[in-house]
């Protein structure tokens, strides 16, 4: 090649790059938040909310919300949440009602500052995954036919690459994961997914810093979240002894299929569950018409098998103040959506808390994400599984089942944490940066109902400190 043509050639190559740059800083700056309908004009917030494409082929973007830390942005860590469902939206429940700054207020129309919020520790991302869920989308409608486990993981980890693409500020900073419910199964496959591509030698894979994850009440492992849901019902007096004693004769939930006695017997448990909420037992249920319809009709449990119900790990109805329902209302406003650059494509055009077609179209293969703990606790990164334990869905005693399951020498015995001078729960640490910690009085969703003690948790987790033993 003549020298004048690769010098040209060399040239254009270099202007390709400033170019790109370019593009990706302006789709950034088009996603920023500037306020929304109801938010408060103080304090000030950092806010950016849109869509990442995942898969241009197929026409996927997930949508998210992001919201830089409150205090040293530049130096805090990086945290993605997730919540389960399958098919519940991250930025209906964590981001707007448990651990985001701007939390949906009781008659959703406008916003109340969160003075508990995790972006005081971290900068919080929040993502609707996967696709359908919320206001992302697919173009591509044989994709809701896919969907399991590695799908969901997959596009995630695009989401992730493709993010730091137009936030590049953050690929060198500390990175973590955290959600609750179904994300039991999220997260820790989403880290593995991070970790492998990380390890990939001469591979052209985005360095992603990852350093740990975090779960809550978190689906596990099939055979022991089901005998922990068992002796959880008996033991807090929600069943009799003899629907305990019949469960202990005719169930094996290490089976993959159960037994008609089984399920029959679990559905009694269900049943016993209607009139008080499963997800936090002590806690009055949401008495709004519109929950009615979303616990009894929307998703047609009531004609799912017993086993079926337990593989849908979805809200149903709520815990008062019903923030389900308000967060529908004020999501659902053309105005907010117009703010955070959001539209629905899905079904009838309403933004859905959960999406049931996801739910019940989800291909549940994996039974247990065990084995991925102990392969990411071998390769260093520090793990904490949090629950709370008026729980009775995804109940303490199967978490703590889990947990013991692995294997892992005690490393400080099981004790007493405090807030307040009050105990916050119980913790267990084990050798090699797990730990188990309890939520006193706490349900499914604890930054919602223990807002304080969730955020000393993440403090403590992301900060890796012991929580506080003495009062």
């Amino acid at each position: 090649m003549a020298p004048n043509v690769l010098f040209l050639t060399l040239i254009s190559f270099l202007s390709v790059i400033p170019f790109k740059e370019a593009k990706l800083t302006q789709l950034k700056d088009s996603d920023r938040v500037n306020s929304l309908p109801g938010q408060p004009k103080t304090p000030e917030i950092s806010q950016f909310s849109g869509y990442i494409t995942v898969n241009e082929a197929k026409g996927r973007a997930l949508f998210y919300w992001f919201f830089e830390a409150q205090t040293q942005p530049n130096e805090k860590p990086l945290l993605l949440w997730l919540n389960g469902g399958p098919g519940c939206s991250s930025i209906g429940y964590g981001a707007a009602s448990e651990l985001g700054p701007l939390r949906v207020k009781t008659n959703g129309t406008g916003l109340a500052f969160n003075t508990y919020a995790w972006n005081q520790e971290a900068n919080l991302l929040f993502l609707e995954s996967p696709v359908g869920v919320g206001f992302s989308y697919t173009n591509t409608s044989s994709d809701f036919t896919k969907i399991d486990d590695a799908f969901v993981a997959e596009d995630a980890y695009n989401f992730l690459v493709n993010w730091l693409k137009r936030f590049p500020q953050y690929k060198s900073r500390d990175f973590y994961i955290s959600g609750e419910s179904y994300a039991g199964h999220y997260v820790p496959q989403l880290a593995e997914l991070v970790y492998d591509r990380n390890n990939v030698k001469s591979s052209s894979y985005t360095y992603i810093n990852l350093k740990g994850f975090m779960v809550g009440n978190a689906i596990t492992d099939n055979y022991y979240d089901s005998k922990g849901l068992v002796e959880y019902a008996w033991s807090h007096s929600v069943v009799s002894d003899q629907v305990y004693r019949q469960a202990n004769q005719v169930c094996n939930f290490r089976l993959s299929n159960w037994s008609n006695a089984c399920d029959d017997v679990v559905n009694t448990i269900y049943n016993e569950y209607k009139d008080i909420d499963i997800y936090n037992i002590y806690a009055p249920k949401c008495n709004l018409p519109q929950a009615s319809f979303v616990a009894n009709n929307r998703d047609g449990v009531e004609k799912l098998s017993a086993q079926e119900k337990f593989m849908r790990i979805r809200m149903l109805a709520g815990y008062d103040p019903c923030y389900s329902v308000y967060a529908e209302d004020f999501f659902n406003n053309a105005d907010v959506q117009r703010s955070l650059h959001a539209f629905v494509r899905e079904g009838d055009g309403k933004w859905r808390v959960c999406n049931d077609s996801i739910l019940n179209a989800y291909n549940f293969s994996v039974f247990s994400v065990l084995p991925i703990y102990s392969k990411l606790i071998n390769a260093g990164l520090r793990i904490w599984v949090y629950s709370g334990d008026a729980d009775g869905r995804v109940p303490v005693i199967g978490t703590r089942y889990c947990m013991e399951a692995i294997g892992l020498p005690i490393k400080t015995q099981w004790r007493p944490w405090y807030q307040n001078m009050q105990v916050g729960g119980r913790v267990v640490e084990y050798e090699k940066g797990l730990t188990l910690v309890t939520i006193r009085g706490a349900g499914h969703l604890v930054p919602l109902n223990k807002p304080q003690e969730a955020l000393l948790l993440i403090n403590s987790f992301l900060l890796n400190k012991t929580l506080p033993t003495n009062k």
